[in-house]
């Protein structure tokens, strides 16, 4: 099969994606759930579904990977501290996508919407969410090696949904506020994102021309949305994750109908 390329796809389609992949951008550095727009943007624009999540992979990891830079410049992030855990993610995502073909995934897919849910009723309903750190329920080394891993392995097996989840464990285990919670889930999503990325494109499932040509429109919203996010915080990062995580239960139930 040869690749379809930026001038096979026309300039209206590329300069539609690119758009797309600045609102994906901007709402994932913030909340997450970039997916939701840049996989149907892709399907639309004639990708099969398995080349429109690879090549969502290229896109993605270039934006989580700008909003990771800000947050951490911003000292939200010590990457000193953290390249461990990045590397425990990494790792995971990996594994997650070499095992994409060999694993049922289905029964996993029919609970997802559920949980999804519940992670949105928890930021909307729970009371005292904020962007003060609170008391840390599980060492973060103990954290590294169990949650990490898990949603990694996720990331890179489905993906949809792995940043609510980092961002549920990071303010319910870990302890952080709102901000600091979105600011390391950005890092983990980078990180998982590109061990996946490595696996698909040994595959050669990532349509590259595609995917690079939505980069400068997904950097560019990523760096304004961690820029947004920073300025104001939790009264914007739990609206659009609670928002991001229904939008999201509800179009995985859409598909299962």
């Amino acid at each position: 099969m040869i690749e379809p390329g930026v001038i096979e796809l026309g300039v209206g389609a590329i300069a539609v994606l690119a758009a797309t992949a600045f609102a994906a951008g901007f709402i994932d550095a913030i909340a997450g759930g970039g997916g939701l727009i840049t996989v149907p943007a892709l399907m639309l624009a004639g990708l099969p579904p398995d080349q429109a999540l690879a090549t969502n992979k290229v896109q993605g990891s270039f934006g989580a990977g700008t909003a990771a830079v800000s947050y951490a410049r911003s000292g939200l992030v010590d990457l000193r501290q953290q390249w461990g855990t990045a590397l425990i993610a990494f790792a995971a995502g990996a594994a997650g996508a070499a095992l994409v073909t060999w694993l049922p995934t289905q029964a996993l897919r029919v609970v997802l919407p559920v949980i999804l849910l519940g992670i949105a009723a928890f930021f909307a309903f729970r009371k005292g969410l904020d962007d003060a750190d609170r008391a840390r329920r599980m060492r973060q080394a103990i954290f590294a090696l169990t949650l990490v891993p898990a949603v990694g392995f996720y990331d890179g097996l489905i993906g949809p949904g792995a940043g609510a989840f980092y961002m549920l464990g990071f303010v319910m285990l870990a302890g952080y506020g709102i901000l600091k919670a979105t600011a390391h889930t950005k890092l983990l999503n980078f990180s998982s994102n590109l061990g996946g990325l490595c696996v698909f494109a040994l595959s050669g499932h990532p349509l590259w021309l595609v995917g690079l040509a939505m980069v400068p429109g997904q950097m560019l919203g990523a760096a304004l949305g961690s820029r947004m996010a920073m300025r104001v915080g939790a009264r914007v990062i739990k609206p659009l994750l609670v928002v991001t995580s229904t939008a999201l239960a509800l179009r995985l139930l859409w598909q299962m109908m």
